[in-house]
């Protein structure tokens, strides 16, 4: 790569905080208003606006949907200004939409970008998804355990009763055998109603969440963004696809999936250097939610670079109009 193509992560990563920022502040007025589609399509029209500024050869590798589904920010859709590095993008304009429609807390907009051909190409399909934070033993804990020996053995690799221990899991009714069983350990367990990529981020800032393990079945697509997270943050994840039908084991194969059994570790999904950005538009434990004062609007901004672990927070003021 000659030098105005290659992935210079450092000079993107604050455009790439500003697309998060933009989309974020677009659906602003629409929290509490109890229309998911509007603050989605707000945040959507906001996030491709301010990509397509970007000097980058992008490719939407996680997106809204397939083409036929999502007329913006669709899977294969090119964005940027054609000129710059060849990138992957993986994005949620609005993870948390009912959050956002009902006020509730850790509704955020979320983008990754990395170098092109080096993210998981995941369908729009299922995930079962497992995570812990930094500073364990490799593959402490795995997909084939169950719930009860997971919490087992992050115990005993903390050196903590298995009752120290508190694990994330999305709020679904696919989820209360695992519940009742981690329960059962004597765990504690956070359930969230939305957002799993917040509840993998969670397990990465263990001291400040109080949050271990995540574990459960989520999106296929939130997966890699969570692990684009984790990659800069630290810590294990691993996802295995879940299928429901044919039509989503056919999405997996247009996908360039072959093995539907394969167990993916953080850095299979994610295989170079990743920038991550993600900004509150609810209050929540990773970022604050948008502020609307008189005179200015207030967005946090949490961006990540997986090259050097690094971590800014960011806050953006800009007058209202």
């Amino acid at each position: 790569m000659t030098s105005d193509t290659a992935f210079n992560d450092r000079l993107l990563s604050l455009g790439l905080a500003r697309v998060s920022e933009a989309a974020a502040l677009a659906c602003a007025d629409l929290i509490g208003r109890g229309d998911e589609k509007a603050a989605d399509q707000a945040a959507v029209n906001a996030m491709r606006e301010q990509l397509n500024m970007l000097a980058i050869k992008g490719v939407v590798v996680i997106g809204e949907g397939e083409r036929d589904e999502a007329p913006m920010l669709y899977i294969g859709e090119e964005v940027g200004t054609g000129e710059g590095p060849g990138v992957d993008i993986a994005l949620d304009p609005l993870e948390g939409t009912t959050l956002t429609a009902k006020a509730m807390p850790n509704a955020l907009t979320v983008i990754a970008m990395a170098p092109r051909g080096t993210l998981l190409h995941a369908p729009d399909t299922y995930m079962e998804k497992l995570a812990i934070g930094p500073g364990y033993p490799t593959d402490v804990v795995s997909l084939a355990m169950s719930p009860r020996e997971r919490v087992e053995a992050l115990a005993k690799a903390r050196d903590c009763r298995p009752s120290e221990i508190t694990v994330c899991v999305l709020e679904r009714p696919r989820h209360q055998e695992m519940i009742t069983e981690l329960r059962e350990t004597g765990a504690a367990v956070v359930l969230i109603p939305d957002g799993d990529v917040a509840g993998v981020i969670h397990c990465a800032e263990a001291e400040r969440t109080g949050i271990d393990m995540y574990m459960g079945t989520g999106g296929a697509p939130e997966g890699v963004l969570a692990a684009s997270a984790l990659k800069c943050m630290g810590g294990q994840m691993w996802g295995r696809l879940v299928f429901r039908n044919s039509d989503e084991q056919a999405r997996a194969t247009k996908a360039g999936i072959t093995d539907f059994n394969r167990i993916y570790a953080r850095d299979e999904m994610v295989t170079s250097d990743v920038i991550f950005a993600a900004t509150g538009v609810t209050d929540g434990s990773i970022t604050a939610g948008v502020k609307r004062r008189p005179g200015y609007v207030e967005t946090e901004t949490v961006l990540m670079r997986s090259r050097t672990g690094s971590l800014r927070r960011m806050i953006y003021r800009s007058p209202r109009g």
